[in-house]
């Protein structure tokens, strides 16, 4: 057995589709009409088709309890895109213990979408600030490899 995707119902999958494709700039790779593969592993299924695969149970949107994660390799230039968006923010750019900044917000049917920094911008943005390998690892509270993996050959 192998996992495939995360399917969310939407009210709209037309206005649904749009939100994805501007917001996170995820693209169809897959149309069923009824339900829409994007990439990134998340699909997109009407409301009227769920209900009757589950046999007319209630649907809640908003509930709070999940999230989808994305990383971003260009944080900066996402949040100064974000800005042009009419966006439900949870909340705004908020910097985790371990040093990455992330972002959360809804989307049109109340899930919760969290953005954060890529982990190797992470590491490269505490060398760039001076700090060594060692005192990265011990600032985002990761192993030493980790740290070295992530950077790579930056310094060559």
């Amino acid at each position: 057995m192998k996992f495939v995707s995360t399917m969310l119902v939407v009210s709209n999958i037309d206005k649904a589709v749009d939100f994805y494709k501007n917001v996170l700039g995820l693209e169809i790779v897959a149309d069923f009409g009824a339900n829409k593969t994007l990439t990134g592993g998340v699909a997109l299924q009407t409301l009227s088709s769920y209900k009757d695969f589950i046999e007319k149970r209630d649907i809640n949107f908003g509930g709070n309890n999940f999230e989808l994660y994305f990383e971003e390799d260009n944080f900066d230039d996402f949040i100064d895109r974000l800005k042009e968006l009419d966006i439900n923010y949870i909340h705004n750019v908020k910097e985790h213990s371990w040093g990455q900044r992330v972002i959360r917000f809804y989307d049109l049917d109340e899930n919760v979408i969290e953005v954060g920094e890529n982990m190797i911008s992470v590491c490269k943005r505490f060398i760039d600030a001076g700090m060594t390998v060692e005192q990265v690892a011990k600032r985002m509270d990761v192993p030493f490899d980790y740290v070295k993996q992530c950077i790579g050959d930056y310094f060559e």
